[in-house]
């Protein structure tokens, strides 16, 4: 079995070489003086790529992407996307890195991203060396400026990488791809799921509003009808005794990309610091909604005992068949949820109290029970996903470094992503 030995930027394979980017790859970025205005920008035609669409992670993420004026995408034909360019975040989210496919269409860049093309070797093998924590570090070492941090072009050439035989980049390559394919294709099915869930929702309770004539037996409530109102609360920073590993302390970032069940938060609280905000804690299967700032209005379901910060307020529902029903009612609101906060002084916010008051139709037992009937096995099967695609990112997580640094070799790799 091989062994690595020390180079550079790192451990390597002993058998690797060190490709050098000045001489495997072609570094293109938006000339100033081609830069576009807002009336450039259009309805429709060639996306705009920036730092908003790069998440490192294998598919761009083109929900809020611009397109970009025919005359304006022409008039710079060294930076029209291919499929199979890599893409460097050089402002704001400083490291990002995405990959281009061709069936993104016709595509360029905004000035706070370069593309690295003409790669020598396997280009999705860059791609995951680049978003690898070696060459994160490696790329975010060529930051400048202290106003505006900032990444140079010409100072990205002289990056270093690792070089394994065409064969094996192109390996490794599949083995990372296989995983993020199949975490795509899980949050696809998710995205279908919960399509369905809201549709039938909006089929069978959309077409009653407050203020309208209700069905015989409904009526008009409150949201804190249907449970308990709780606001977050962050423990102290100062005292590391309240955080460890036991419960999740979830934050507005932590469900971004917010649908049912948030499965993954970044810090957790000790014992100790689970049981100084007992009056802050919410219960598995309570209703999470982001009411301030920007993210204000988003709506997810925790699935284990949590703590959020003051950023959220949670409903702990009285009676659980009331859980779909109240968590569509309140995705289907994400407008009027924005609209309630605009009352806020310095930002938009909805205090516990607007939030307790906000008048919601209340349908009859029978129904509820029925529609909680159809939602339970949809819900169950987005649980089981997300609890899924959380197991498959840590498992290519672990991967990626190993297999960067050839420390993990290939053909010893049992591909679980498949399983």
């Amino acid at each position: 079995m091989k062994g690595t030995k020390d180079t550079i930027i790192g451990k390597v394979a002993e058998d690797w070489e060190l490709g050098e980017f000045s001489k495997d790859l072609r570094i293109k970025g938006r000339i100033g003086w081609k830069g576009y205005k807002t009336s450039d920008l259009v309805d429709s035609g060639p996306i705009v790529i920036g730092g908003t669409e790069i998440k490192s992670f294998i598919e761009l993420n083109l929900r809020q992407v611009k397109h970009l004026s025919r005359e304006k995408y022409e008039e710079s034909p060294e930076i029209m996307l291919k499929d199979k360019d890599v893409l460097l975040v050089t402002r704001g989210n400083l490291g990002e890195v995405g990959f281009y496919h061709s069936k993104y269409g016709e595509g360029t860049i905004n000035p706070s991203v370069i593309i690295l093309n003409e790669f020598v070797g396997e280009a999705k093998f860059l791609f995951y060396y680049l978003i690898s924590k070696h060459g994160n570090h490696q790329v975010l070492s060529l930051t400048s400026g202290s106003s505006i941090p900032a990444i140079y072009q010409s100072d990205v050439k002289n990056l270093l990488y690792p070089k394994p035989p065409l064969p094996e980049q192109k390996a490794i390559a599949q083995v990372l791809t296989a995983f993020d394919d199949k975490i795509e294709l899980l949050k696809a099915q998710n995205k279908t799921l919960e399509t369905m869930a809201q549709t039938i929702f909006k089929e069978w309770f959309g077409k009653y509003q407050v203020g309208d004539e209700l069905p015989e037996g409904w009526r008009v409530g409150k949201l804190g009808d249907y449970g308990r109102i709780v606001t977050g609360k962050t423990p102290s920073k100062k005292n590391p005794k309240h955080w460890g590993n036991q419960y999740p302390f979830v934050t507005p970032t932590d469900y971004k990309n917010f649908g049912l069940y948030s499965s993954k938060t970044k810090r957790y609280l000790s014992e100790l610091g689970w049981n100084k905000m007992r009056t802050n804690q919410i219960q598995k299967k309570s209703i999470m909604v982001t009411c301030i700032g920007s993210d204000m209005g988003k709506v997810s379901i925790n699935f284990l005992d949590s703590l959020t910060n003051q950023q959220i307020n949670s409903i702990i529902l009285s009676n659980e068949i009331n859980l779909g029903f109240v968590y569509e009612f309140l995705k289907s609101q994400y407008q009027k949820l924005r609209i309630i906060a605009l009352g806020g002084s310095t930002m938009p916010i909805i205090n516990k109290s607007a939030f307790s008051n906000i008048e919601i139709p209340v349908p009859t037992n029978k129904l509820l029970t029925e529609f909680q009937r159809l939602w339970d096995p949809i819900s169950l099967k987005v649980l089981t996903n997300s609890t899924h695609i959380q197991s498959l990112t840590k498992t290519r997580d672990t991967l990626l470094p190993k297999l960067m640094s050839g420390q993990v070799r290939v053909n010893n790799i049992k591909q679980t992503a498949d399983a």
